[in-house]
C-alpha cells in the first residue's frame, strides 16, 4: 500500500473514532454519506470536461475520500473493509479481462465479451430478469437509456430510427390530450420515448442533454451581457431578438 493511501486510511479512522474523533464524521451513515459521493462523482465529471486538470487532481482526491469513508463505515460494522473493496474490484477487473489475464483469445468482440461476462456476473448474484443491476440511483436520463439497452440485447428494440420518432409524435400528442391526473405519467412516456430516439441514432442522450445545458447557459449568458446585465422586465420579443444575436454571433465566430 502507498504511503498516502495508508495516510488516508489513517485519518479517516482517527476521524471516526467513537471517542476522540469528529462529531460530524461520527454522525454520518451510509445513506447520508450517498448524496455526497453521487455529488463527487459529477463535479469529477465536471472537471474533465472543462479541462481543468488541477481540479480534477483534487476532485477525484474528494471522491476517493467517499470510497474510504464508506469502507471504514462497512469496516466498524463488520462487513467488509477497504482492503476487501480493492481485492473485489481487482478480482472483478481480471475476470472481465481474460486476453489480458487469462488465456482468452480476441475472437469475440469486446463489446459482446464484456457483455456476456457482466451478464453472467449478474446470474451468480442471482439475477432472474434482464433488468436487474441497473441502478435506481442512476440519473433518470441515464437509467432510461441502460434500461432500453438491456431491452434491445433481448431482442425488444425499433429497428431503425422511424419507428422511435413516430412512438416520439405519438407520446406528445398524448401528453396534450392528458388529464390533469394523467399529466406526470404521460410527460415520463414522453422523455422516454426521445431517450430512444436519440439512442436509435447512436448518441449517447446523457451526452446530448449535457451539450444543449451548455449551449443553452452560454447562449443565456450572453443575452445577459447584450441587456446589460437582466434580461427581466424586457418583452418576449425583445428576449427573442437578443437570442438570436447570440446566436448569429456564435455562428460567426471561427
Amino acid at each position: 500500500m502507498s504511503e498516502q493511501l495508508a495516510r488516508l486510511l489513517h485519518i479517516m479512522a482517527t476521524l471516526r473514532h467513537p471517542e476522540n474523533g469528529c462529531e460530524w464524521d461520527l454522525a454520518q451513515t451510509f445513506a447520508t454519506i450517498a448524496p455526497y459521493t453521487i455529488e463527487e462523482a459529477y463535479e469529477v465529471a465536471d472537471a474533465i470536461e472543462r479541462e481543468a486538470w488541477a481540479e480534477l487532481r483534487e476532485e477525484l482526491g474528494d471522491l476517493l475520500l467517499q470510497v474510504i469513508f464508506h469502507a471504514r463505515m462497512a469496516e466498524e460494522a463488520g462487513l467488509f473493509a477497504f482492503d476487501d473493496v480493492a481485492a473485489a474490484i481487482s478480482d472483478k477487473m481480471e475476470a472481465r479481462h481474460p486476453h489480458i489475464f487469462g488465456d482468452a483469445t480476441e475472437a469475440t468482440g469486446r463489446e459482446e465479451r464484456w457483455e456476456a461476462l457482466k451478464a453472467a456476473e449478474r446470474a451468480a448474484k442471482g439475477a432472474d430478469s434482464a433488468m436487474d443491476g441497473v441502478a435506481r440511483a442512476l440519473p433518470a436520463l441515464l437509467r432510461a437509456e441502460k434500461l432500453q439497452k438491456r431491452a434491445a440485447r433481448e431482442g425488444f428494440d425499433w429497428p431503425d430510427t422511424r419507428g422511435p420518432a413516430e412512438k416520439l409524435a405519438e407520446e406528445v400528442g398524448e401528453l396534450e390530450a392528458a388529464s390533469p391526473e394523467e399529466k406526470l405519467e404521460e410527460a415520463g412516456d414522453l422523455l422516454f420515448a426521445a431517450v430512444n430516439v436519440v439512442r436509435a441514432h447512436g448518441i449517447a442522450p446523457e451526452d446530448a442533454l449535457r451539450a444543449a445545458n451548455a449551449k443553452f447557459e452560454r447562449r443565456f449568458r450572453g443575452m445577459e451581457q447584450l441587456a446589460g446585465g437582466s434580461i427581466q422586465g424586457l418583452a418576449l420579443a425583445d428576449q427573442e431578438g437578443l437570442w438570436q444575436k447570440v446566436k448569429q454571433s456564435e455562428k460567426l465566430k471561427p
